[in-house]
């Protein structure tokens, strides 16, 4: 099974939320014995006060400073400066617990760099309200206690509690373990959405961008090129109206023909932006009629009770179109399906056909730039193909109501489309 990165990643968070299931980055068992895993939480513990008086130290010598000199304009830049300073400690902190602990805490985003036009109140600003570094300063503080307490246990333990010292040793490593996490991890959900857009803001830019290529080249390809011959046949046919009627109206003749099939692009070309069956009657029609299209016998089966968002049915409906055309390209199938439901809050959409399988994201069928559109508007892509097929990609993108009232989308099951007829299993 070939899952696409936001699926993976939303797969990967669920699993260590299941009861019974450890954390991935738990340490073994503690045991009598003092193994060498035990010497590294030793280790952690001992350093623990060095570092903690260090940090302590720096944070209210700063802060106080940054504070204190507020009244002038020195003030909040050193307090800027000594929140980006104390980054700094929690990164290293981070790869102290990293290599004694394996504890792996994703680093936070960076601070979002000021432009120059914004100034400096727009940097003091940004840098005053960062999350990460107010936090990683109350790990400090908390620190300096902890630190005096963890040492004493610590040294007290390597002589006095020898036959007990690895479980106490795993005892005050899981608190430092929890502050680790708590405290010096990224901002939580709402920091990891915020990389997630801007990533996903690329992707959308860049398909809208080839998207308008697309379009200009296919009216300056197709429509554009037939009407200037249109224009030049009847220029023609103008002057030879009275010289040569019959050639003339040969000439009117041939351009109609021709304003036929430049009228016919122009319309393959709005179908090929947003389908007037999309429009008029929902996805299960539009569904249908791109079925019909498909070399494979596809059976269409929508079940909704409402209309979704023009937007979100709009994705379905180009998602469920680019895997049919991949199926009738590649596949060598005798029989495909494709199935369109929701579920709470998200629309799941199902295409699976009988062909040889074996498709990849990586296989330059488009699937993975199709995974990545799906991706900059929350959606899953999940494909499974493996040699010999059967393929299923299932993909689930968020439900939005539409505005405006859309009435009911209707439902309709086993209904087998070939060559545009429908016929009701």
């Amino acid at each position: 099974m070939t899952v696409s990165n936001t699926a993976s990643d939303a797969v990967r968070g669920a699993d260590t939320g299941l009861p019974g299931v450890p954390h991935p980055d738990a340490p073994p068992p503690a045991r009598f014995a003092v193994d060498a895993h035990a010497w590294k939480e030793i280790a952690h513990l001992l350093a623990n006060l060095p570092v903690a008086v260090f940090g302590f130290v720096y944070v209210v010598f700063t802060i106080s400073l940054g504070v204190g000199m507020s009244v002038t304009v020195v003030g909040l830049p050193i307090l800027a400066l000594s929140l980006s300073g104390a980054r700094t400690l929690g990164r290293l902190e981070r790869g102290r617990a990293r290599a004694l602990l394996g504890v792996r805490v994703d680093e936070p985003s960076p601070l979002r760099a000021a432009r120059r036009e914004d100034g400096l109140f727009s940097w003091l600003w940004t840098s005053l309200k960062d999350p990460v570094g107010w936090r990683t300063v109350l790990y400090c503080f908390i620190r300096l206690p902890w630190g005096i307490v963890t040492f004493t246990v610590t040294v007290v333990g390597l002589f006095v509690l020898w036959p007990v010292l690895a479980f106490v040793v795993r005892g005050l490593t899981n608190v430092d373990r929890a502050l680790v996490r708590g405290l010096l991890s990224p901002s939580d959900e709402l920091e990891r959405r915020i990389a997630e857009l801007e990533s996903d803001r690329g992707v959308v830019v860049d398909t809208a961008a080839a998207d308008l290529r697309r379009i200009e080249r296919d009216l300056h390809d197709g429509a554009q090129a037939r009407l200037v011959a249109l224009a030049m046949g009847l220029g023609l046919a103008k002057e030879k109206l009275l010289e040569d009627p019959d050639a003339a109206a040969a000439m009117v003749d041939e351009a109609h023909g021709e304003v036929k099939l430049a009228l016919q692009e122009l319309r393959d070309l709005a179908r090929g932006i947003h389908p007037a069956v999309l429009t008029d009657r929902g996805l299960d029609a539009a569904l249908s009629s791109i079925a019909s299209r498909c070399t494979a016998p596809v059976t269409v089966s929508v079940d909704l009770a409402e209309r979704p968002a023009e937007a979100i049915e709009g994705i379905a409906y180009f998602t469920v179109s680019e895997l049919l055309q991949n199926i009738s390209k590649h596949a060598q199938a005798r029989h495909a399906s494709v199935e369109v439901w929701r579920v709470s809050d998200r629309l799941l959409i199902q295409v699976t056909d009988d062909g040889k399988g074996g498709a990849r994201l990586d296989g330059g069928t488009g699937m993975a730039g199709l995974a990545e559109r799906l991706g900059a508007v929350d959606g899953l892509f999940v494909l499974d193909s493996p040699v010999g097929g059967p393929t299923t990609v299932t993909v689930e993108v968020p439900w939005r109501h539409r505005t405006g009232g859309g009435g009911r989308a209707g439902s309709r099951e086993g209904d087998t489309v070939r060559g545009g007829h429908h016929k009701q299993l």
